[in-house]
């Protein structure tokens, strides 16, 4: 694991380091926790509060909140889980069965080419466990005496809301709060507040309090990132950070 660490932080230098919101000058990619806080004390209701408390206290994935269940929680151990549902295509050759990738013209195996491809659809299914601070279990106790979950399907769903109105809750939530558009580290691109947004203000806030190896390696654990990769570009440091760092090599820090 380690190795794998060190490997996807040598990628990570590779990437170009953008400012982190609150760092002065240059783009504006995350949110800090106090603008997270503002964005909750502009929702109107106990449901969009709490929609926006899950996302940025665990940093779970928008799918993954409006999945949650009244089922879902251990209201005396504190925790909630969560299934992550994923379906992969898995592609063979059809005369020798191996495997083969996308761009794949002749099977690497029996040197056929391959025109025709046997496709497989597959399930994978992961669950974690994440704990919850007081204050939100409470908020949640609370908002599931008052009748807030929604029965479908035999369950009672935590928000039975969609993707499409989550976005609006959170997107509004952000206007009335003033904040500013973010940049996608990626592209580039100015794009407004969103759920996942609130996912990356977890992750930086996690990896700014603690940037180690077993650091790391417990926030993919946490996020449910099957890559390790994925986690370190959370690591990308700004403005300040980034000279204390250098300076740090040179033993000058002050």
């Amino acid at each position: 694991m380690a190795g794998a660490i060190k490997s996807a932080m040598k990628r990570a230098g590779k990437v170009q380091r953008i400012p982190i919101v609150g760092s002065g000058t240059g783009a504006r990619a995350y949110l800090e926790p106090e603008e997270v806080q503002r964005l909750e004390q502009a929702t109107t209701n106990v449901r969009d509060r709490l929609l926006v408390r899950l996302l940025s206290r665990l940093g779970c994935r928008i799918s993954e909140a409006l999945a949650l269940s009244v089922e879902d929680i251990d209201f005396q151990q504190g925790t909630l889980t969560i299934l992550h549902l994923k379906t992969r295509l898995k592609l063979t050759c059809p005369r020798c069965n191996v495997g083969l990738g996308r761009s794949h013209v002749f099977c690497p195996k029996c040197g056929i080419e391959v025109k025709k491809v046997l496709s497989e659809s597959k399930e994978h299914r992961r669950m974690r466990t994440l704990h919850l601070d007081e204050d939100t279990v409470e908020m949640l106790r609370d908002y599931i005496k008052r009748g807030g979950p929604v029965s479908r399907g035999g369950r009672r769903l935590i928000f039975g809301i969609n993707r499409h109105r989550a976005w609006q809750v959170v997107r509004e939530c952000a206007r009335k709060a003033g904040l500013p558009p973010l940049v996608n580290t990626e592209t580039g691109r100015v794009h407004h507040v969103s759920p996942h947004r609130l996912r990356d203000a977890f992750a930086v806030m996690a990896v700014q309090q603690d940037d180690s190896t077993d650091g790391v390696r417990m926030l993919q654990e946490w996020l449910g990132h099957a890559d390790i990769g994925t986690t370190m570009r959370y690591r990308k440091v700004a403005g300040q950070e980034l000279k204390e760092w250098y300076l740090k090599l040179w033993g000058k820090e002050k």
